[in-house]
């Protein structure tokens, strides 16, 4: 599967090089590369004071625009109190730097239809256009075009603004089924639309779409809005926070009329709800309480607000209430921030740390240390192709905290390897087999992996969703690393010990393998049931550890009641090692009657005779040994 996933990686890598913009290499942001900087200044139609909220909001709107349209690692700051600074990493494009300068525009109009965001595809075909227009000619290769959507409405003139069977025209209906507003490049907003016309829109938050009809109220006929908790007509005050709005003279008439029809719509929902479009998006569409009629120009907004997203509603609605333009004052390259002697100071000390965990991988493991060194390879080469392709798909900048991120995801992932290393010694050290150890080993260091890398992931999620600017390149580089630490331990570093746990080098306990008994102090016997005990690991003649299978040779090799192991073993173990010992003391016993003047004794039927010197010394009887 890991090989599977580099393959892809690498492979639409190179096919976007080919058929596309891709690069080998991730681009870089602001800090690292430069870019493009944009001083706008916001003006009012009749001089009207600015304020810092409606400075704000307009950051707010532009962010909204350049994150849509795929241009990553943006800053964009106030400057004096009336402009705006946009500083745009690269060089982008016309298209972008225009619409950054564009206006935003507030308007009310009603709603038509709501839809899922999902594109939606029919089989029947279109309706012919009731206006006589021709169908599209015959191809020269045979094929049949379809005719294209008439946009002509089917009644001379509207009813009233919600009057579906004139605004509901069959492109409008195409143009509503085929918007998807799960693609990002749908909610980017900045587009005038013709206020005399029907609009297909998204939700500014990508949640539904709207079709409306023409424009009834302007955002500048809002006097004010403001949020707050709401009180009854007694004067209490409740828990539930709602935004207030007051319109003008002009728009207290609009909004009058708007209600009024609206109110007898209310049997064919969702016609009475009307919808705040801001800047091309719908912010909010609420619909009208049964039997109000405001008519007053004050109205009060409730539903699901907190008092953040209350807060939000009604800057945009003051933001509305204000038409601002943005006059283009500068534009100018800039150079990077820090540049690419910090990056290069940053990928030093990335490398610096990663030798560090390498020396002491080897160091402390010996050959054990090469998965490490190899699992470390993989999860630089899969994070290395994730971000190039997030650069290329996603217009993703790699920034000098991204960089920072990148480097702590060493320690993180070589301490995923060293958990499991330590888990198998573990096992090692209670007697087992370096095959059993590893599986047992890999049960017992997969939990703590995983919950390790939960903690990690969690607050790189927060950190990402809580921060700004460059902190949030950190986090979403150490989210990511986190990830991809799960991916290369489950399928790469766990197989791979698996397979090395099968060769003689590693499961005779080479003393270069990393897993010498000798080294781990593996000293306890263990026992295997029906009474028997597998002895401890003592060295042989060659230099390498050996398994005793005589539990005699266990005990007495200290693993009896007063041995070294007899700490480690069990109820059952210890009383085994007795018997055990108890029948090696009578097997070496002899009879008194056997026993010689000079205490040495022979036991039945041994042959072997003992070293007895001459008188002067120089006379000795080797006996035969058995």
């Amino acid at each position: 599967m890991l090989g599977a996933i580099i393959v892809a990686l690498f492979g639409s890598l190179f096919a976007g090089t080919q058929l596309s913009d891709a690069t080998w290499t991730p681009k870089l942001a602001l800090d690292l590369e430069g870019g493009t900087q944009l001083i706008l200044t916001a003006v009012t139609e009749n001089n009207e004071p600015i304020t810092s909220e409606t400075i704000s909001q307009a950051i707010n709107v532009i962010r909204q625009r350049v994150d849509s349209s795929g241009v990553a690692e943006a800053e964009i700051t106030s400057q004096g109190g009336r402009n705006i600074v946009v500083s745009l990493p690269g060089t982008p494009d016309e298209e972008t730097i225009a619409l950054v300068s564009k206006s935003a525009q507030m308007t009310f109009r009603p709603v038509l239809a709501i839809g899922a965001p999902q594109a939606t595809t029919t089989d029947t075909a279109t309706d012919a256009p009731t206006d006589g227009a021709t169908e599209g000619t015959e191809p020269t290769d045979g094929a049949t075009e379809e005719a294209a959507p008439s946009d002509t409405p089917s009644k001379a003139a509207p009813d009233s603004p919600s009057d579906t069977e004139y605004y509901v025209t069959p492109k409008v209906e195409a143009d509503f089924d085929a918007l998807d507003c799960t693609n990002p490049e749908n909610l980017v907003g900045g587009e005038i639309a013709d206020p005399n016309k029907a609009l297909v829109t998204c939700a500014d938050d990508g949640t539904a779409k709207y079709l409306l009809g023409p424009v009834e109220i302007k955002g500048s006929d809002v006097a004010s809005a403001t949020s707050g908790l709401k009180q009854t007509q007694s004067g209490a005050t409740t828990n539930e926070w709602v935004v207030d709005i007051k319109f003008n003279s002009e728009g207290t008439d609009l909004f009058r009329e708007t209600t009024t029809r609206l109110q007898g719509l209310a049997a064919t929902p969702p016609q009475n709800q009307f919808a705040m479009v801001l800047d091309g998006l719908v912010i909010s569409a609420p619909s009208l309480d049964t039997g109000v009629i405001i008519s007053n120009g004050e109205a009060q907004i409730s539903g699901s607000f907190n008092r953040e997203s209350a807060a939000t509603l009604a800057n945009q609605l003051n933001f509305g209430a204000l038409p601002l333009t943005f006059d283009l004052q500068s534009q100018e390259q800039i150079s990077a921030t820090l540049g690419t002697e910090q990056l290069q100071k940053g990928l030093i000390a990335g490398a610096i740390g990663l030798l560090l965990v390498v020396i002491y991988s080897l160091f402390q493991y010996r050959a054990l240390g090469l998965v490490t060194v190899a699992s470390l390879l993989i999860a630089g080469i899969v994070t290395y192709g994730v971000i190039s392709v997030l650069s290329w798909t996603q217009g993703y900048r790699l920034s000098l905290p991204g960089v920072a991120g990148l480097i702590v995801a060493i320690g993180i992932t070589a301490d995923s390897f060293i958990v499991y290393f330590e888990r198998i010694r573990d096992e090692l050290r209670d007697g087992r087999s370096l095959g059993p150890a590893v599986d047992r080993g890999w049960d017992r260091a997969r939990r703590t992996i995983l919950a390790s890398d939960a903690v990690n992931f969690l607050a790189a999620v927060v950190l990402y969703f809580l921060a700004v600017g460059g902190v949030r390149g950190f986090a979403f580089t150490l989210g990511l690393t986190t990830l991809i630490d799960l991916l290369v331990v489950f399928f790469f570093t766990h197989p791979l010990m698996t397979l090395l746990a099968r060769t003689r080098f590693f499961a005779s306990g080479h003393r270069f393998s990393g897993l010498d008994p000798r080294r781990l102090g593996v000293t306890a016997a263990r026992y295997v049931g029906r009474g028997k005990v597998v002895g401890s690991l003592a060295p042989t003649g060659n230099g390498h550890a050996s398994e005793k299978a005589d539990s005699r040779v266990a005990v007495g090799a200290g693993v009896g009641a007063a041995g070294v192991g007899a700490a480690t073993m069990t109820i059952a173990e210890r009383r085994a090692a007795e018997r055990a010992a108890a029948q090696d003391s009578a097997s070496h016993e002899a009879p008194d009657d056997e026993q010689d003047a000079n205490g040495v004794h022979e036991s039945p039927g041994d042959t072997t005779s003992p070293d007895v010197s001459g008188e002067n010394g120089s006379d000795t009887t080797e006996g035969t040994e058995h």
